[in-house]
């Protein structure tokens, strides 16, 4: 889906946070937010849930079959291998956020964009990361960088992007299971496959 607007819904947590809930502390990044739950054998417990903007992910697919990947450095972490992505801003719509963070992060610009996986990462954070991958790349300027950011481009061979699941530094790990069913599965290795192919 290129340039028309996608329906992406955003999937229910399997612990929502209730009507209830009070939000008890306010961050730059996370809320926390607090409510009381009925056990089992009757007692009262507090429950807390955090809440933080959503995840945008963008795998872009070059013309030429590499997938383009970034080296970063962020202050206080470890250098890490990623995709291009970053937080959806408020009252910002999915796919917006997946082309403002590919057009930052690459400095490119692409014709269609594949949701390729939604998912809470964690039962204890509202919070969801959705995965694209990006085709019909056009280069459209330099990076525009935060402030916190460092990124080196880093394009990959495909074979080389499923190497990744065994790296250490590769900050992904929403898609770590698709990339080592990959590896071990030739049927799931060419549908993977033909879904990055140009």
């Amino acid at each position: 889906m290129g340039g028309a607007a996608m329906n992406i819904p955003r999937p229910p947590s399997k612990q929502p946070i209730p009507g209830n809930a009070k939000r008890v502390f306010k961050g730059v990044i996370f809320d926390v937010y607090q409510w009381e739950q009925k056990m089992f054998d009757g007692t009262i417990a507090t429950f807390e849930k955090l809440k933080r903007p959503d995840t945008v992910v963008v795998f872009p697919v070059l013309p030429d079959g590499r997938v383009l990947l970034t080296e970063q450095e962020q202050p206080g972490k470890d250098p890490f291998i990623g995709a291009t992505g970053g937080r959806v801003d408020e009252g910002e719509d999915i796919l917006d956020a997946a082309r403002r963070e590919l057009r930052e992060e690459s400095g490119y610009e692409a014709d269609e964009f594949m949701l390729w996986d939604v998912q809470h990462p964690t039962s204890k954070i509202d919070w969801v990361v959705y995965t694209f991958i990006a085709k019909g790349l056009k280069k459209a300027g330099g990076l525009d960088l935060d402030g916190g950011e460092k990124i080196t481009l880093k394009p990959v061979t495909f074979d080389e992007f499923l190497g990744l699941a065994m790296d250490g530094r590769f900050s992904e790990k929403e898609v770590i299971p698709k990339l080592l069913e990959a590896r071990l599965s030739p049927e799931k290795e060419a549908e993977l496959r033909k879904l990055f192919s140009n």
